[in-house]
């Protein structure tokens, strides 16, 4: 039942999102600019130090489908070690959100990735999606080692844009890599500093797949 449910809504996404796919390319089609970072609310803190893991048993694929399988499926990089690209990604969110918190209290962030499911070509270049990335981060005090935030699983998905979308995004240099790290950077800052930490967004039908 549940590859059938998986099935229908695939078939049922293609078919709604067909309509745009075909939509030639226009460096005038609109895109959304990548979200900035939120400026702290609940609390200062700078982050002394981290950690990123991509465990090597999450499987990768590189098959050129609307939604393969695997853990990791990662393309805005060229073809090499997708657990190390994926892991650099979330360094590099981190390191921008250092960059913008200097002050406050100190912590150190530890993040485990479970899954990183970007866009595959098949779907960038013609409906588009949804980045499917969940982590866990566990927070703790930079001095003491006392856990200020038990690990905690994080949602962060973020719409993949698609066709023409996607195109014109790239020519501005928004490209998935930029949005994705800018994305992760706006994601820690919230849970490190917005009470009750990031709001997972909705992602529509794409994000309903994406939970199956």
């Amino acid at each position: 039942m549940k590859h059938t449910t998986r099935a229908l809504l695939l078939i049922l996404t293609a078919a709604v999102a067909g309509c745009g796919a075909v939509e030639p390319a226009s460096r005038n089609v609109p895109f959304d600019p990548a979200p900035t970072m939120q400026a702290p609310q609940a609390q200062s803190v700078q982050i002394a130090d981290y950690s990123v893991r991509v465990p090597r048993s999450l499987r990768v694929s590189e098959a050129n489908r609307y939604y393969p399988g695997g853990d990791i499926v990662w393309r805005g990089e060229p073809l090499g070690d997708r657990h190390q690209q994926v892991a650099d990604i979330l360094k590099d969110g981190i390191e921008k959100l250092r960059g913008g918190a200097a002050t406050g209290r100190a912590v150190t962030v530890d993040i485990e990735v479970k899954r990183f499911h970007a866009l595959t070509e098949k779907a960038r270049y013609t409906i588009g999606g949804v980045h499917a990335i969940t982590f866990d981060l566990t927070v703790r005090d930079a001095t003491t080692g006392q856990v200020m935030v038990p690990t905690k699983t994080i949602r962060a998905d973020l719409e993949g844009f698609g066709g023409a979308r996607a195109i014109a995004a790239e020519r501005n240099g928004i490209t998935q890599k930029y949005r994705i790290t800018n994305h992760l950077a706006r994601v820690l800052n919230d849970e490190l500093t917005v009470p009750g930490g990031y709001q997972h967004a909705s992602q529509g039908v794409m994000g309903l797949i994406n939970e199956l």
